[in-house]
């Protein structure tokens, strides 16, 4: 049974990119500049029932930077986070592919990965694996430096693993047809 799932898996995406944690001031400079601006854009989060300010950046295979942060409304449901904006920006404006990405927010003793829905959401468009850097937020972009914090450097695949896509790319068929014997057409 386990050959079975590992040669129908093999449709599915993988991680390209070794999680790995890094000084900021070790980054390069690329990777620091979409961080400061995921850092920037935190400041102008609309956050008055959780206090819990977020921001990303995105940047797109053309080399634009889109940033985003989080939005609440009293409804809960309205809101939204960080990624999604910045997502929805950058389509908006024509661009649907992603090479890298940073998240920010300040949580004293651990680093804040993108929730659940912006895993999703980030799948979406992660034709090919996405990197994802992810660090405390600072007060002002240049503390990033002089406080040389670590930076998670991961990716969307390894974030979510066998992340569902849409349904004419996903290749999950075998798979239930061959463990489950269900002969779905």
């Amino acid at each position: 049974m386990y050959k079975i799932m590992d040669e129908n898996l093999a449709g599915l995406a993988r991680a390209s990119f070794m999680e790995c944690v890094r000084n900021y001031n070790d980054l390069d400079d690329e990777v620091k500049e979409l961080i400061k601006a995921a850092n920037w854009v935190r400041k102008y989060a609309h956050v008055p029932y959780s206090n819990f300010k977020v921001g990303a950046a995105f940047r797109t295979k053309e080399g634009s930077i889109y940033t985003g942060c989080n939005v609440e409304n009293a409804a809960f449901s309205p809101s939204i986070c960080a990624e999604r904006n910045a997502i929805c920006k950058a389509v908006s404006d024509g661009f649907k592919e992603f090479t890298n990405a940073a998240v920010v927010a300040y949580q004293e003793k651990v680093l804040t990965p993108p929730c659940g829905v912006c895993r999703q959401s980030i799948m979406e468009f992660a034709k090919e694996d996405i990197i994802i850097y992810i660090t405390r937020a600072t007060d002002y972009v240049e503390q990033l430096a002089e406080q040389n914090g670590p930076v998670l450097c991961t990716s969307i695949y390894n974030l979510l693993p066998y992340g569902f896509r849409n349904y004419q790319d996903n290749q999950t068929k075998p798979i239930i047809d061959d463990v489950y014997n269900l002969n779905l057409p």
